[in-house]
């Protein structure tokens, strides 16, 4: 089971990536991409189906800001560095994992819908931080956009909203 602290390593990192970032505002890749440019953390969006994605950067800026996307976790500079917030289908969730191991990330945030039992099992197991499943502030578990603020405070980063 996911804790406070895994939630406080996850954000220890200096450096994060989202796996499924989006520019579909509706949907959860673009939520939490944009949570991370909106509290002031260096983050690079993952999608391996469009060279960029648009979403509207921290205020007070007001255009929709263009950000270049990396096909996957091993074109990330500093693997080992980053932890990665993990918005995919459970089938392709494995295969991130999978990746996101043999690179060295030590921590990974599954959101809810991006596992099952078996992978969160996996990813509890394998990896320093490992944030998801029951727990949490919301009713569908740990979510970035619900528990994430208080966790990266918790590690100390500051940031203005």
């Amino acid at each position: 089971m996911a804790t406070d602290a895994a939630a406080k390593a996850f954000f220890s990192a200096p450096q994060f990536a989202v796996v499924g970032a989006s520019s579909d505002p509706t949907k959860f890749g673009h939520k939490i991409f944009t949570w991370y440019t909106h509290h002031n953390l260096p983050v690079t969006p993952i999608n391996p189906s469009t060279p960029e994605i648009k979403a509207f950067p921290p205020y007070p800026a007001l255009d929709i800001q263009s950000y270049s996307t990396l096909p996957n976790l091993s074109a990330l500079p500093n693997p080992s560095q980053t932890s990665v917030s993990i918005i995919t289908p459970p089938k392709v969730t494995l295969k991130v994992l999978e990746e996101a191991k043999k690179l060295g990330v030590q921590g990974v945030w599954l959101q809810p819908g991006s596992f099952d039992d078996e992978i969160l099992g996996y990813a509890l197991k394998e990896f320093k931080a490992a944030v998801g499943g029951d727990g949490g502030r919301g009713h569908e578990g740990w979510c970035v956009l619900v528990d994430g603020e208080r966790a990266a405070k918790a590690a100390g980063k500051s940031f203005k909203l």
